[in-house]
């Protein structure tokens, strides 16, 4: 499908989440094959995120659960409400650090110990802003939960969060689609607030605005890497700073 929710590569290998399943390719990106329902046994077609570590891909789908494979996408088992202890079987995103797998889902964030056979869930009731969980990053014991209603950050490996807000840590929006971190350097993708950067560890946030170069206040994903952050934004193209996020070059 032309409507690609996500994206991963890992050297020569590129893993496209589209609305139609879930795109493998291993030249590069020149040519995919298109993993689904039907050949794959993925839980849904409608893919919202993937992740992958060597030949394992974890995939985040629209009402399938995670997909779970071993042999690079070929095949896949589904974690699901049923079988896991997932929140919702509607994940919005899925990342891993080793066997730690955490699923970002519409009802808490899952965390599971065990390479995603089982996920403990993580709410509100945990400190979470939301259990409207849209996306999600792990360094080590450090967690940041993107929410509709902030940014969750645990110190404790997930068991509990403090939560950051437009009230409490200067951040544009409460809307959080997306969140990035390196070291004490936490992104943030805002709707509609622009991109949060904290050098804090999260504890407050400056807001990158389109003042600052974006081509909208509406971003739905960051990654950096060093200096140069880059700003997935919603009807405004893409937006690259080279000196922190200070300043943006939007690309459309």
């Amino acid at each position: 499908d032309d409507f690609v929710l996500g994206v991963y590569a890992d050297g020569a290998t590129v893993y496209a989440a589209t609305g139609g399943g879930l795109g493998v390719s291993t030249d590069g990106g020149a040519t995919f094959t298109n993993r689904t329902v039907a050949n794959s046994g993925l839980g849904s077609n409608v893919m919202r995120g993937v992740y992958a570590d060597g030949a394992t891909v974890y995939a985040a789908t629209d009402g399938g659960g995670v997909g779970v494979s071993t042999d690079g996408g070929a095949t896949f088992t589904n974690r699901t409400t049923d079988n896991s202890g997932l929140g919702d079987n509607d994940v919005t995103g899925v990342y891993a650090d080793g066997a730690t797998v955490y699923a970002a889902t519409i009802g808490g964030l899952g965390i599971s110990t065990d390479g995603g056979n089982t996920f403990t869930n993580r709410t509100t009731a945990n400190g979470l802003g939301s259990n409207d969980v849209r996306g999600v990053y792990a360094d080590g014991a450090t967690v940041y939960a993107a929410t509709l209603g902030g940014v969750g950050i645990s110190t404790d490996g997930g068991n509990t969060f403090t939560n950051r807000t437009v009230a409490n840590s200067g951040l544009g929006d409460d809307f959080v689609f997306g969140v990035y971190a390196i070291g004490n350097t936490v992104y943030a993708a805002t709707n509609g607030g622009g991109l949060g950067i904290s050098t804090d560890g999260g504890n407050t946030f400056t807001t990158r605005t389109t003042a600052n170069g974006l081509g909208s206040n509406f971003v739905l994903g960051v990654y950096a890497i060093g200096n140069t952050v880059y700003a997935a934004i919603n009807g405004g193209g893409l937006g690259i700073s080279t000196d922190g996020g200070a300043t943006f070059t939007t690309y459309t």
